[in-house]
């Protein structure tokens, strides 16, 4: 776990001083501090039994958003500074994403990557569908249960577990060629992770 702790420690050090945080080094201590109780926790334990889920990362997350509300930062400027936080490790999947939005066959990729996904979800437990639809130009789906949301939930700061939902929204921008994706609510701060995904 130290590892862990070093490498996330590190991206939340370097946030910091791009924001212009003072005692950004002391900052970064205390993170590391809380990241490394929460990894030794028996919460972590409990959530950490999903195979398609890294509750390694997700605590990391977490301890940041914590730190930073103990800072005074309302939850618009937690999300941003954590999204920049990530965005070089980011980098790979986004070109990923730039390339397959110009083959004529991204929708067909994009409905291969949802049923392979739902699958594995539904096999480990991590997420519940109320609705899982899928036709030859088309996919909707409703979640009302989540493990990431169940942790950020845990923690008191459910909210922020968006900077996890938005995942499908920044994604999907990506392919805006043959694939259109729309959001109708998610499990964030709604009852359900609702979305469609259609071919153009």
């Amino acid at each position: 776990m130290d590892k862990n702790v070093e490498k996330y420690t590190k991206l939340y050090e370097d946030e910091l001083i791009y924001n212009g945080f003072a005692d950004a080094r002391k900052k970064a201590a205390a993170y590391a501090e809380r990241l490394t109780e929460m990894y030794a926790s028996e919460a972590f334990r409990s959530h950490n039994v999903y195979p398609t889920v890294d509750t390694v990362k997700v605590y990391a997350v977490i301890a940041m958003c914590l730190e930073l509300k103990e800072d005074g930062l309302l939850d618009p400027e937690i999300i941003e500074f954590v999204n920049h936080s990530f965005h070089r490790l980011k980098q790979f999947f986004n070109i990923l994403l730039g390339a397959i939005n110009v083959l004529p066959n991204s929708f067909e990729i994009a409905k291969k990557w949802n049923i392979g996904d739902h699958d594995k979800r539904v096999k480990d437990g991590s997420v519940f569908y109320e609705q899982f639809d899928v036709s030859k130009d088309r996919i909707e789906y409703r979640v009302t249960r989540c493990a990431y949301v169940e942790m950020f939930e845990y923690y008191g700061i459910r909210k922020l577990c968006k900077l996890f939902c938005m995942t499908d929204t920044t994604s999907y921008a990506s392919l805006p060629k043959h694939v259109r994706f729309e959001r109708y609510s998610d499990l964030s701060d709604g009852d359900c992770c609702h979305d469609v995904v259609t071919k153009k």
